[in-house]
C-alpha cells in the first residue's frame, strides 16, 4: 500500500489505498506465471529456515547447511509423491471395470429419465454429446488444457527447489533491501512486520500439514472400518483437496461419493461415505482448524472466503492455497500501518 501522510484529506488516502490494491492485483494477474512459483518459494523457504539455522548452528557452512535441508525436503516430497502415484496407478489399474459400471449406471440414469420424463433415451444422447462438444471446444481445449497444467506442474517441481534455495541463500540482503527501503524511522516497523510474517507462514504451513495428516487418518480410517474400495486413495484425495478452504471439502464429497457409486455392491456404501466425510469435516472444522491453524492464522470466515474466490479468480487452485497465508501477512502489514489499521480489524475474527 502506498503510504500516505495522516494529515491528508480521507479520500485522497483511501484512493491511494484502492490504487495500489488495484495495482497490485493487475501484476498479480499478468504475471502470475512468475510470481506463484516465488510466492510458494518464499512459504517453502519460512519453513525450512528453522533446519538451516539448526545446520548454520552446529558450524555447518551457509551454502552447505541450505543444500542438505533443499534436499531433505526433496527426499521428503518425492516420497509422498511416490505413496501417491501409487494409490493413483492402483486405482487406474481398475479403470475398465469403472468405466464398464459407469456406463451402466448411466444406461439406467437414461432409462429412469426416459420412464418419468419422456425423453427418449437417443434425444438425451444428442444432448450429451452437444454438451461434450461444446466444453471440448473451450478454447485450448481439454488436453491441451491438462497438458499445460502438467507442464506447470513440472516447472514448478525444478523451480520451487532452486528458488527456496537462493531465497534462503541471499535471505540476509532480502531483509536489508526491505528494511533500507522504509527508512526514516520506519526500520524497527519493517523489522517487526518481516518476523512475524515468518513466524506466521510457518506456523500456518505446520498447522496445515498437522490438520492435513489427522483429517487422511479420519477418513481412510472410517472407510477401511466400512469397507469400501479404494479407501486410502479416497482418504487421500479427500485430505489433499481439503488443502484449499471451503470449495476444496465440496470437491472431495463429490469426488468420494461418486467413485463409491461406481465401484460399490451396496448403494448405502455411497450414504455412508458421504457421513464419514461429513462427520471428519465438522471435527475439522470446530475442532482441528481452530486450535491448530485457526490459533496461528487469525483470519474471520467472510475475509477468508472471499480471499480464496479472489485467490481462485486471479490465480486458480494456486490461488486458493496462498490466499490464507497471503491475508495473514496482509493482516500484519495493516497492524503496524497506523491508517491501515482498520482494514486489519476488517479481516481481524474479533
Amino acid at each position: 500500500m502506498i503510504t500516505t501522510n495522516t494529515t491528508a484529506p480521507f479520500y485522497k488516502k483511501l484512493s491511494l489505498n484502492l490504487l495500489s490494491l488495484l495495482i497490485l492485483i493487475i501484476l498479480l494477474y499478468l504475471g502470475q506465471g512468475i510470481l506463484i512459483p516465488i510466492f510458494f518459494s518464499i512459504l517453502i523457504s519460512t519453513m525450512l529456515l528453522p533446519l538451516v539455522q539448526f545446520f548454520e548452528r552446529r558450524g555447518a557452512n551457509k551454502f552447505f547447511s541450505i543444500l542438505i535441508t533443499v534436499v531433505i525436503a526433496i527426499v521428503v516430497v518425492c516420497s509422498v509423491l511416490y505413496f501417491l502415484s501409487a494409490q493413483i496407478l492402483n486405482f487406474l489399474d481398475d479403470l475398465p471395470t469403472i468405466e464398464a459400471r459407469l456406463n451402466e449406471l448411466l444406461l439406467a440414469m437414461e432409462k429412469w429419465v426416459h420412464v418419468h420424463f419422456n425423453i427418449p433415451i437417443r434425444k438425451q444422447a444428442e444432448y450429451l454429446k452437444d454438451t461434450t462438444h461444446s466444453i471440448s471446444s473451450v478454447p485450448g481445449g481439454i488436453v491441451g488444457q491438462t497438458l499445460l497444467s502438467i507442464t506447470e506442474g513440472i516447472s514448478y517441481l525444478i523451480l520451487l527447489p532452486i528458488y527456496a534455495f537462493l531465497i534462503l541463500y541471499y535471505r540476509d540482503l532480502i531483509k536489508k533491501f526491505l528494511v533500507n527501503v522504509f527508512k526514516d524511522g520506519h526500520e524497527e516497523k519493517v523489522r517487526e512486520i518481516l518476523i512475524e510474517s515468518r513466524v506466521v507462514s510457518q506456523l500456518y504451513v505446520v498447522g496445515l500439514f498437522i490438520e492435513m495428516s489427522i483429517v487422511f487418518t479420519m477418513n481412510a480410517a472410517g472407510f477401511l472400518i466400512l469397507g469400501i474400495k479404494y479407501a486410502i486413495f479416497l482418504g487421500l484425495v479427500a485430505a489433499l483437496l481439503n488443502l484449499v478452504p471451503y470449495i476444496g471439502m465440496i470437491v472431495a464429497n463429490l469426488f468420494c461419493m461418486l467413485i463409491t457409486l461406481i465401484s460399490c455392491e451396496h448403494l448405502a456404501d455411497v450414504l455412508w461415505v458421504g457421513i464419514v466425510l461429513a462427520a471428519v469435516q465438522f471435527i475439522d472444522n470446530n475442532f482441528l482448524m481452530p486450535v491448530i491453524v485457526g490459533s496461528k492464522v487469525k483470519i474471520n470466515a467472510l475475509a477468508t472466503i472471499v480471499g480464496v474466490l479472489v485467490g481462485g479468480a486471479l490465480c486458480g487452485v494456486s490461488g486458493m492455497f496462498l490466499s490464507i497465508p497471503g491475508l495473514a501477512v496482509l493482516k500484519v502489514i495493516f497492524d503496524r500501518v497506523d491508517h491501515l489499521k482498520p482494514y486489519g480489524m476488517l479481516l481481524g475474527d474479533r
